[in-house]
């Protein structure tokens, strides 16, 4: 035995990691022993390990995954704080997101009890026809899996919040209700009915909606008209866990300069193995100052992400209004299109392959 020095088994007693944990972190390259007998394989721990080892186990009970926890023992105290305060606001998200998700089951089982609910709002027309503008262009075509034909129609507390997805795109909107009445509800609107709605709002200018939800009824009025539909009876995917991408680089566009640009910029051919369809692909890179290409960057120039040219010029016409905010991650990352002056209205692109 090494004088001085911790077993692997010592270690994990004294830590309160496993054997096989510790084992894990060193093939990992996280968290290494201090000596590897050459001819036994033995890891040997040195005392002043025990502190590191027992904050690697503090980490891991909180779900900290192991990049972040790299970060924190090898980070200078900055980072090291950077990376605690996101591990928590990711804790506080998924607790909401739990909380959420709690209340509908609740009212799943209300419903047993008392099929026949009904929620009300009233919300402006107009308003509701610029969130419905700047989801439809994401909505899955007919025909597609049920889950996602349509438009999600979700009141989050005093918020209406619309979403709707073809799996290669997401569009999500929020509008203000004037007024909720009735339990918070969560229905898949069929397109016919989104695209009759919006037609119905067309014709109310500066007047009033009112959407209505009762067992298996949607209903909307406005201009002394009215739509109704049926709810498609799926789940709609989990969007929630895609709205809090973490951008390595922000850029701030005019909505005409970006369109300009995707218009002029060199575009090629990909063909979707999913369904054989061909779509036009532009490169965006966005350099360490700041400044975007459209196509044409040096290789190293810059973050660069491989984006469907159509969709995107969609989710900028769906919600710009003269600035907008892209959101880079990575190659593999969803690219987001937000606006300054809606915060609740954004696109997130998926890429395609470099």
């Amino acid at each position: 035995m090494d004088s001085g020095l911790h077993s692997i088994g010592e270690t994990a007693r004294l830590s309160g990691l496993s054997i096989s944990a510790l084992r894990f972190y060193d093939g990992a390259g996280v968290f290494g022993p201090a000596r590897v007998d050459p001819q036994t394989g033995y890891r040997w721990y040195a005392p002043e390990q025990l502190a590191d080892a027992r904050l690697i186990a503090r980490l891991r009970r909180v779900g900290m995954p192991l990049a972040d926890v790299s970060r924190v023992l090898a980070g200078r105290p900055g980072e090291a704080r950077a990376a605690l305060d996101a591990h928590l606001r990711r804790l506080e998200e998924g607790l909401a997101d739990a909380r959420r998700e709690l209340s509908t089951v609740r009212h799943l089982l209300e419903l047993r009890e008392n099929p026949v609910q009904s929620t009300r709002l009233t919300l402006p027309a107009a308003e509701l026809a610029a969130a419905l503008d700047a989801v439809r262009f994401a909505v899955g075509p007919d025909g597609s899996l049920p889950q996602v034909a349509g438009v999600l129609f979700e009141t989050d507390g005093a918020v209406l919040r619309l979403v709707a997805t073809d799996r290669y795109r997401l569009a999500v909107s929020e509008a203000a209700p004037g007024t909720v009445e009735g339990p918070s509800v969560a229905v898949l609107a069929p397109t016919a009915f989104v695209d009759a709605l919006r037609g119905l709002l067309a014709g109310a200018g500066d007047g009033t909606a009112e959407l209505t939800v009762a067992g298996g009824v949607l209903a909307a009025a406005a201009g002394g008209r009215e739509v109704t539909g049926s709810p498609v009876p799926a789940d709609f995917p989990d969007y929630r866990p895609m709205l809090r991408p973490e951008p390595v680089r922000r850029v701030e566009i005019a909505a005409a300069a970006l369109i300009e640009g995707l218009g002029a910029g060199p575009v090629r051919t990909v063909r979707r193995d999913q369904d054989g369809v061909d779509f036009p692909v532009s490169e965006l890179t966005v350099s360490a100052d700041g400044a975007l290409t459209v196509g044409g960057a040096e290789e190293g120039d810059g973050l660069c992400v491989r984006v469907n040219r159509d969709f995107l010029l969609e989710a900028v016409g769906a919600g710009a209004r003269g600035q907008l905010v892209l959101e880079l991650g990575g190659p593999v990352a969803p690219l987001a299109v937000r606006f300054p002056d809606r915060a609740g209205t954004f696109s997130l692109l998926m890429p395609t392959a470099p």
